[in-house]
């Protein structure tokens, strides 16, 4: 049973290309780089500042309360004192849809919009932002709804009461388009501009801040706040912000064609056929229950989380099955990234670099933390990190290629911090922010500690100080989900203060508080 479809590396790449005019003469011959911004918002550029962080956030209503509404509102205590909000991916639940973004979206948020007092009149590609809102596409970013489950769904047909009104997902006609709902959403879309005939007046208006790079975009805050690509870069108080597209580098290697390698083929189908027989069985079970009654209601939340997980199991195991070495890798953005990485260590005046992304490399969270595609980007991120270690040679001394890595896709909230791996992401700090409004998860039962398999030993390469997600069972279930606020101190090496704030839906009721912060 697949809810979803996932377009493949290649067309994502494609269809985000085309849509910014990537490399188009009248960009090429202005000299302007698109994958680079300048935030212009009126405020002194000074070492120390502070930024917010959500991700995984775009659900609707969960029966009675708004998860996403609340991390919202407890955001804006700290809307003077931010410079600008990042999100780790996944804007709209289940498959970004641009019919979703009204509810899911600009509702939530509408404060950090213009025109957000009157937040049903805004349209989401019209969008404009009093903060700057800097976003990375997550999975469901990109997901797209089969023609034939869409139309169900729609028809008064029995699966549209079984899964609407009883599970409650955010599904309707369609899906993402491939992206288009959120390039349309963030991105300038040149080839819209282009079309309408204005394109060179349009570069020469809003393309006019001039960095060592070439002219970019300039983000002005209640004017103009698009992003000029699926990844990009800025800098703020002497850092280096690098936003990454992981969905396009994700792809697990091929599986030898061996007899070791058939073997563990033929165990993956008997899992993925396992899973569907037991979402089967969950679908089952919520036929029986009332969405009216509070004990079958959390019953029936806890199928849909399940549903959901189980999906993410069955398309990380489809991408094991069906990869191949045709597979497409987006070779272009990592070698941006290693470009990039190396020019800003070579930089005078730059003190600290961050990256975030959809998926996280390292993750504890029990749904993640061994899926293919987690390593697929960790080994990826891997060998950037050693090229740019191997040409930067001891401009380092001693640190951390980079000094904080954020990511979203596991839905907790969670702070690791890597050994000795044996290569340049060893002494890394990494967030996992993906806890702020869809349904949250468990940590794994094997505890903490992340191991790799080296040299034929396991061998401790993470481990985790912090795991914030879903806890208990029946009426003692918590569910705290999160954002944070991290200030940057002035000097160098870079240090921040991580504050996690906290909002609890317990036995009915939320229960707010912030954690104890941290330094790294």
């Amino acid at each position: 049973m697949q809810f979803v479809s996932d377009p493949s590396i290649a067309i994502k790449i494609q269809k985000m290309e085309e849509r910014v005019r990537w490399q188009a003469s009248a960009i090429v011959d202005r000299g302007i780089d698109q994958t680079r911004l300048v935030l212009t918002d009126g405020q002194d550029d000074t070492p120390e500042f502070s930024f917010l962080v959500i991700g995984d956030s775009g659900s609707g209503q969960h029966r009675g309360h708004s998860p996403q509404r609340q991390i919202a509102q407890r955001m804006l205590d700290h809307r003077q004192d931010s410079r600008f909000i990042l999100h780790t991916g996944d804007v709209i639940y289940l498959v970004g849809s641009s019919e979703f973004y009204l509810k899911n979206f600009i509702k939530p948020y509408r404060e950090f919009i213009v025109g957000g007092e009157h937040y049903n009149r805004i349209s989401y590609d019209q969008m404009v932002f009093n903060l700057p809102f800097l976003a990375v596409p997550g999975n469901h970013d990109y997901y797209d709804l089969p023609l034939a489950y869409g139309l169900a769904i729609q028809l008064t047909y029995p699966i549209r009461r079984l899964l609407q009104s009883r599970l409650n997902f955010d599904i309707g006609w369609h899906g993402s388009f491939q992206g288009k709902a959120y390039a349309q959403a963030f991105l300038d879309l040149l080839r819209s501009v282009e079309m309408r005939g204005g394109l060179g007046d349009h570069l020469d208006r809003h393309y006019t801040a001039e960095t060592d790079t070439g002219r970019c975009l300039r983000y002005e805050p209640g004017k103009f706040t698009r992003l000029p690509n699926r990844y990009y870069t800025f800098r703020s108080g002497g850092i280096d912000f690098f936003a990454l597209d992981s969905n396009t580098f994700n792809a697990p290697a091929p599986l030898p064609k061996t007899s070791e390698g058939q073997a563990y083929r033929r165990t993956l189908e008997t899992r993925y056929a396992a899973v569907e027989l037991e979402m089967q069985e969950l679908l089952k079970q919520s036929g029986t229950l009332n969405p009216n009654q509070p004990q079958d209601a959390e019953q029936l939340d806890d199928i849909r989380v399940k549903l959901e997980q189980l999906e993410e199991v069955q398309r990380d195991i489809d991408k094991q099955l069906n990869v191949d070495e045709s597979t497409v890798s987006d070779v272009a953005q990592l070698e941006w990234l290693r470009d990039r990485l190396i020019q800003s260590w070579r930089t005078k005046g730059v003190r600290g670099r961050v990256l975030f992304f959809h998926h996280p490399p390292y993750v504890t969270e029990a749904t993640k933390w061994q899926q293919a595609q987690t390593l697929a980007v960790r080994r990826r991120l891997r060998q950037v990190l050693d090229e740019v270690s191997q040409e930067i040679g001891d401009l380092t001394k001693g640190r951390a290629i980079v000094d904080l890595v954020l990511n979203g896709h596991a839905h907790c909230l969670e702070y690791l911090r890597t050994t000795d791996t044996g290569h340049a992401d060893a002494n890394t700090n990494w967030i996992v922010c993906g806890g702020s409004g869809y349904s949250l998860r468990r940590q794994r039962v094997e505890g903490a500690a992340v191991t790799e398999s080296l040299n034929g030993r396991d061998t401790l390469v993470a481990k985790s100080q912090l795991f914030v997600g879903r806890e208990g069972r029946g009426s003692q279930k918590r569910r705290p989900y999160s954002f944070l606020r991290i200030d940057v101190r002035a000097g160098e090496p870079v240090k921040f203060v991580i504050r996690p704030f906290v909002s609890e839906w317990f036995q009915g009721r939320w229960h707010d508080r912030a954690l104890s912060e941290f330094v790294i």
